[in-house]
């Protein structure tokens, strides 16, 4: 998907602009696989296996947050243990900043005292990991599908 023929919204044409974009078989070492992209970008690295894939995402100095989509547990809970984020969302896309969803990252994702909701606040020196699970599918879509 090739978001760089995004139409900017009225009254706002001067302004940079980009729409849903997808980047597949990106290479761990290039810089769409190493710098946090902020924006409706997905980077999508191939690998053989879950070890390859862990080892790639604990070789960035961020840590903000990772996802995995599964139904089986003990691959969640080997991602759970293994990742180097701050959050970490089972059958959930990245949990987002808002309720009923903790936030705050380590490494270098880490920003002022971490954790900005909850008790985790208090422990601005620690790396919290938060963890966020959906084993049970939903009939209906909403946002937190």
């Amino acid at each position: 998907m090739d978001g760089r023929k995004a139409k900017a919204p009225a009254g706002m044409e001067e302004g940079n602009w980009i729409g849903p974009t997808i980047l597949d078989e990106v290479q761990p070492g290039s810089e769409a696989a190493k710098v946090e992209l902020f924006g409706p970008i997905l980077s999508i690295v191939r690998c053989p296996d879950i070890t390859t894939a862990m080892e790639i995402e604990n070789s960035s100095e961020y840590g903000n947050a990772c996802s995995v989509f599964t139904n089986n547990g003990a691959l969640a809970e080997k991602v759970i243990t293994m990742a180097s984020a701050g959050m970490v969302g089972v059958n959930v896309g990245v949990p987002v900043p808002r309720e009923p969803f903790s936030f705050g990252g380590i490494n270098a994702s880490k920003f002022g005292h971490g954790d900005i909701t909850g008790h985790h606040s208090l422990d601005f020196w620690s790396d919290v990991k938060k963890v966020t699970k959906k084993w049970e599918k939903q009939n209906d879509s909403n946002w937190m599908s």
